[in-house]
């Protein structure tokens, strides 16, 4: 039977732990009380007087009322309510551990005052903000309305204009699906009557702070009969910012060519905006809703732990203060309210109206999505299985190539040149895979809220599992084709006539992850591919925890696009045909094409870094940019040394920008990814907050990241591993940094969690779309 201080711990909510009762602390002192009792009880058998002190207590704790004072029931607490609703528990009865009671009831006290105090903030900033969409939504349905009379009289020609717009600075926390945003855009106005109050449109106090750290261009102020109201619809796609600012352009010029008069109670919006409005409306309906479930969930557990505890109390004092306590936390603030019961009611019922076509079933599916996945035991099987092969088959490779004396210096160029690069490919992109399948099951042993920080669908996201299994399958795969290819070598087969094996691989996996049908992880991979899309545009994505978490990920990755950029223009040029592998080495502008590669992963980040500052305003992006500037400048030293090696220039501008680049980026790894090195911190030069109960994994960590962020000096002493060919090295030194990778991002998660964490951030904060603003803006 699994102990209950587990399954509270393993139920509550990872970003709001610190507001749960702290039920360790409680069964601690609950132990001492349990201890002192146990000790008094061994001295009083020892002692003649025990009989009738024993008759006595015997009779006390058989009364259902205590003792008697004056013929009153004299309780043995009282528990007192000063002002702020705070709690303060008074011993009456004379307890024989009074010390370590007091201790116990003290801690009880502020337990219960820290739980009402959380919710009832939790409780207000909820109900503000359900306030909030309620007045959003009347807006929104009485433009709908508006649209669907007024819709057939436009004028299609001409518009007119009877609306006042300004640039305003809009909120661009949160970006919508992918799949939302492939919206044909349409250029169509309604006007609607002046039947809305701007007045009425209100929002949170902490949304309002978390917006004017933002800027964009997309907002726009209506002024409806003296009353402004704008409009703000986040920049997040390429489409939607060029689109805003052809707008505002074209508007500029008909308000410059014809004149216009505000009308009285006429209003024009773009219809666009109207979908995408509704949108982010809907979207913060659902983030509401998981709150409030949330905040449920919260008094439950907290009520249940504090049964628990009295309990376990009553069962060592054998006194009656369990009922007493009880009535005062069953009638405290965070059980006694409903005000969150019927909001959620609320919220379900106007979603379910308006969102979900009075469909609860449907509407069901987006405010109680199931979080997991069944888990399967074929899945388990099958990992075992393609497990075992991938291991049977790469230790049959290893061997029949050491036969061969392939990876030998010097031995089979034409092999390491066109057939090699695959297999490094291959193993470094699924190697990386399979490290993140790792660091979701470390993810999940130290409850790291990963889904919510990469924001990922609860019903859509891979496990560990599916990653293993992919990786399992992919490798086996791989190396049972590269067996095959190396098999029919040595049966005298000519590399003429096995050239295209190892491209027909890449392809069979290429149009495995772009196809369209509802296979293989589907919507993985179009997740996938957007993230991709919105790295490469960068910066005219808006750049979210995914992007550049995955962005980080190809830094590492630099060995391998490369491998890719030369396979691809080996058999893209058709090479492959004439065995020509030094083709793509000659031709100036693939040579051109290869140092881009190793410069792009840290341009992609740079910019993101750039967007991120534009759109928060926040120095420290800057700071983080110069590091990328810092890691391209590098780059470039080690290129344009690997074209002329024999020049000591060309060695000292490596170790020069290398060296800065390393410090830069190891500082920023342990003091800003990391949270590390905090010189006033309890735990020495880590942070008072530690997920992991271990320290020397920290420090171990920290060491490791350091010589493995020195794998460049291996470009200037030219070391190798002694009898094979220096691709072999090159390898084994790519996968050290994709491992180095994988370790950062546990503990970039485990920070990440931290500052959710002490900001008891547990849902999105959703921008709304409608706001009013002052005359002068």
């Amino acid at each position: 039977m699994v102990k209950f201080s587990k399954q509270f711990e393993g139920q509550l909510i990872p970003e709001w732990k610190e507001a749960f009762v702290d039920y360790r602390q409680l069964k601690k002192d609950f132990k001492n009380i349990q201890f002192l009792n146990n000790n008094n009880s061994n001295d009083t058998k020892n002692q003649n007087s025990s009989v009738p002190n024993s008759i006595i207590s015997s009779l006390r704790n058989y009364s259902p009322f205590g003792h008697h004072q004056n013929g009153e029931h004299v309780p043995p607490i009282q528990v007192h309510r000063k002002l702020g609703s705070s709690y303060d528990t008074e011993l009456l009865e004379q307890f024989a551990e009074t010390g370590a009671i007091k201790e116990f009831f003290a801690c009880l006290d502020q337990q219960l005052n820290k739980v009402n105090k959380f919710y009832r903030t939790k409780e207000n900033e909820f109900m503000e903000r359900g306030n909030s969409l309620r007045k959003q939504m009347d807006i929104l349905i009485q433009l709908k309305f508006a649209f669907q009379d007024q819709q057939g009289s436009i004028d299609k020609e001409y518009h007119s204009i009877s609306c006042t717009f300004s640039n305003e600075e809009d909120s661009v926390r949160n970006r919508e699906d992918p799949e939302e945003e492939t919206e044909e855009i349409s250029t169509d106005e309604i006007q609607f009557s002046d039947s809305c109050r701007a007045d009425e449109v209100g929002e949170p106090t902490q949304v309002k702070r978390e917006e004017e750290k933002l800027r964009t261009l997309s907002g726009r102020v209506i002024n409806c009969q003296g009353k402004n109201l704008r409009i703000n619809i986040p920049l997040t796609t390429p489409l939607r910012t060029f689109s805003a600012i052809t707008y505002l352009v074209r508007e500029d010029l008909i308000n410059q060519s014809r004149k216009f008069s505000i009308g009285a109670g006429k209003v024009h919006i773009n219809q666009t905006k109207l979908r995408h409005s509704e949108k982010m409306i809907k979207r913060g309906f659902i983030e509401l809703y998981k709150g409030l479930e949330y905040l449920k969930l919260y008094r439950n557990l907290n009520m249940l732990a504090f049964m628990k505890i009295l309990k376990k109390f009553d069962k060592v004092t054998s006194k009656q203060v369990p009922p007493i306590y009880l009535k005062v936390v069953e009638s405290s603030y965070f059980n006694s309210s409903d005000k969150v019961i019927k909001l959620s009611d609320e919220v379900e019922e106007l979603f379910v109206r308006n969102f979900a076509g009075d469909d609860r079933k449907k509407a069901s599916k987006y405010l109680r999505p199931s979080h997991r996945h069944k888990e399967s035991h074929s899945v388990t099987f099958f990992i075992g299985l393609f497990g075992g092969c991938f291991l049977a088959l790469l230790t049959g490779y290893v061997v029949m190539a050491h036969l061969s004396g392939l990876y030998k210096p010097e031995q089979d160029s034409l092999y390491m040149e066109t057939v090699y690069p695959v297999l490094g490919l291959f193993s470094l992109i699924f190697l990386h895979f399979f490290l993140y399948g790792c660091n979701i099951v470390a993810w999940r042993k130290t409850r790291i809220n990963y889904s919510f920080i990469f924001e990922l669908v609860p019903t859509k996201e891979l496990t560990y599992r599916d990653i293993f299994l992919v990786c399992t399958m992919a490798m086996t795969t791989v190396v049972g084709t590269m067996l095959l290819h190396l098999t029919l070598l040595t049966k005298g087969y000519s590399y003429a006539q096995l050239q295209h094996i190892p491209g027909l691989l890449i392809l069979v996996f290429l149009l495995m992850l772009l196809c369209p049908f509802n296979v293989i992880y589907r919507s993985t991979r179009y997740r996938f591919l957007c993230t991709i899309r919105n790295i490469i545009f960068s910066p005219l994505y808006k750049v979210v925890m995914q992007d550049f978490f995955v962005a980080d990920q190809l830094c590492s990755q630099v060995p391998m696009l490369r491998n890719l950029e030369y396979v691809a223009c080996y058999y893209i040029s058709g090479s492959y045909k004439t065995l020509d592998y030094g083709y793509c080495t000659r031709k100036n502008y693939y040579k051109d094409l290869a140092y881009a590669v190793s410069f792009l992963p840290y341009y992609w980040r740079a910019m993101q870094c750039a967007r991120r500052w534009f759109d928060e305003g926040e120095r420290s992006h800057l700071v983080n940019l110069g590091k990328y500037v810092s890691a391209m400048l590098a780059a470039g030293a080690k290129v344009a040394y690997e074209k002329d090696g024999s020049s000591n220039v060309g060695w000292l501008c490596v170790v020069i920008f290398s060296t800065a680049a390393t410090v830069y980026q190891l500082y920023w790894d342990f003091v800003r990814d990391w949270g590390l090195l905090q010189f006033n911190s309890n735990n020495p030069l880590l942070r008072n907050e530690l997920m992991l109960r271990n320290k020397a994994i920290y420090y171990f960590s920290m060491g490791l990241n350091v010589i493995l962020r020195l794998a460049w000096l291996q470009t200037v002493v030219h070391s190798t591993l002694q009898g094979v060919d220096s691709r072999v090295t090159t390898l084994f030194l790519a996968a050290l940094e994709v491992i180095r990778r994988g370790l950062w991002n546990f503990f970039r998660l485990e920070h990440e969690q931290l500052n959710n964490a002490g900001k008891f951030r547990a849902v999105n904060i959703v921008p709304l779309p409608f706001h009013e603003v002052d005359e002068e803006d």
